[in-house]
């Protein structure tokens, strides 16, 4: 595949490594108007590094979208003329509908939005897409590249800002749990490297045993809690200090914010 990824920032570069890793192209420019801050990833095999976008989409065939949300309006304008019937366009910005994009580039155009964490530089990102209706056509495409990266799933774009709470901003609060429980294991006696590891494993194999299984989380909970156990004695503990509580407003309270920023 020849693929442009248009805003080689740090989504940008996450995808780009993943891709690399992967072997998923023939093909790749990373564009960025600071080519120097960049200029490394040139050393990568059929990679190139440039600040023409114009060009970056005449040579390639999947053009990824990730520039700030202000600068895709005028970026689309600056490519509409380049696209042809082979050109499959992949946003991976937050709040920016295809309605808008279709305003610009029109709806004869494949459009498909991704949204897509951090985690894909490992191949292990939760990437949501939705698509324009041309771009129905072309979303295994979308699919075969994120699914290569990770896992996704096809949602309706009325939920893409909740998506980005709970697959994005959620790479984010998952990090401050492995911290806080990382803190609970130094005070415990453990050195700091230490628990990090035993906690970034633990919430790997908890993640880990629901994919595989299929199982409910409170399954896997009944299995090591016991009666009078210290188990259910912390899992107690931490829902009267407001455990769910807290991470239910904390994703209400990002939701809330990002239909702000949309708005404005």
């Amino acid at each position: 595949m020849k693929i442009a990824i248009l805003g080689a920032g740090n989504l940008g570069l996450s995808i780009a490594r993943g891709l690399i890793t992967n072997n998923s192209i023939t093909k790749l420019y990373l564009t960025r108007r600071n080519v120097k801050s960049i200029a490394t990833w040139g050393e990568y095999a059929n990679t190139l590094v440039t600040d023409d976008n114009k060009k970056a989409v005449q040579e390639s065939d999947i053009i990824i979208l990730a520039v700030q949300p202000r600068q895709l309006g005028k970026l689309l304008s600056e490519i509409k003329e380049l696209l042809h019937d082979n050109h499959v366009l992949i946003s991976t910005i937050t709040g920016y509908s295809i309605a808008k994009m279709e305003e610009v580039v029109g709806k004869d155009v494949y459009i498909i939005r991704s949204m897509p964490n951090t985690a894909i530089s490992v191949g292990k990102s939760m990437t949501c897409l939705c698509t324009n209706e041309k771009g129905k056509d072309r979303l295994p495409v979308a699919e075969a590249i994120f699914n290569g990266l990770g896992t996704s799933i096809v949602i309706e774009e009325q939920h893409m800002r909740a998506a980005t709470v709970i697959c994005a901003s959620g790479i984010a609060f998952w990090m401050r749990l492995i911290r806080a429980t990382t803190q609970g294991g130094v005070q415990l006696g453990f050195d700091a490297e230490e628990a990090m590891k035993m906690s970034m494993y633990t919430a790997m194999g908890a993640a880990s045993l629901l994919i595989e299984t299929g199982a409910h989380p409170e399954e896997e909970i009944d299995k090591v809690t016991t009666p009078r156990g210290c188990t259910i004695e912390g899992l107690n503990e931490m829902e009267h200090q407001g455990l769910s509580s807290s991470l239910i407003q904390g994703i209400v309270a990002s939701f809330k914010k990002i239909n702000e920023i949309a708005q404005n």
